[in-house]
């Protein structure tokens, strides 16, 4: 069985995972009988938002505590999670992506990420194994990669401000809709634009559905 890491970033699009895109991920996983297992930092959150009035909150949270809500399976702190024992990784979005994982929402270009998922990207990227990117998180992968003088090729949909800071920080942009993935044989990165875009779940999943299914086709063999 194929074990795929998924990285998340507390619950909720507005300050942590996108939910639908984590379950769309997970069931997606899970229907082509990979295992998942499913790992967040050990922070409190950038802030809390109210979901209902789309407000910022007083509340303050735990972004590992807050994705333990999203999956039944494995969850666990990424500092416990090492590269060597994955098959792939997979980063769906969400604002916390860009407001706990990394500092973009805030910094833009001058973004700083979070120590330990720049070191399970690099454990992954060195060993020369895929990583899937939804919405918003190829942002990440280009500020991560980029660094290191790899240029991915990312889809974050449409936004042009957005598809100019992946160029900057050194990945390269294809634009594309919700149903469509970009794969990067070359890096073994797939994206797909997610709720970047949009309209709709139905359009959203059949793009993860896709980006899934491209990862593990890019695994090595399957482990007994």
């Amino acid at each position: 069985m194929k074990t795929v890491g998924v990285v998340l970033a507390g619950c909720g699009y507005l300050d942590g995972t996108e939910i639908q895109e984590a379950v769309l991920t997970l069931l997606a996983l899970d229907r082509a009988k990979a295992d998942a297992v499913c790992m967040a930092p050990d922070i409190e959150q950038f802030h809390v938002m109210d979901h209902l009035k789309g407000e910022g909150s007083a509340e303050k949270r735990n972004a590992l505590v807050e994705a333990a809500r999203i999956p039944h399976g494995k969850k666990l702190d990424i500092k416990a999670v090492r590269g060597k024992d994955l098959d792939a990784l997979i980063i769906p979005g969400g604002f916390g992506v860009a407001k706990n994982l990394c500092t973009y929402a805030i910094k833009g270009i001058d973004c700083n990420v979070h120590p330990e998922v720049v070191r399970i990207v690099q454990e992954i990227a060195d060993a020369k194994k895929p990583i899937g990117a939804l919405c918003i998180s190829p942002v990440l992968i280009a500020k991560i990669l980029g660094s290191r003088g790899v240029r991915p090729i990312l889809t974050i949909g449409t936004d042009e401000a957005t598809a100019n800071d992946i160029c900057i920080m050194g990945g390269k942009h294809q634009k594309s809709s919700a149903p469509e993935v970009v794969v990067d044989r070359k890096n073994k990165i797939v994206s797909t634009p997610a709720y970047m875009v949009g309209p709709s779940i139905a359009f959203v999943a059949k793009g993860i559905e896709k980006l899934v299914r491209e990862v593990l086709r890019m695994t090595r063999k399957k482990r007994n």
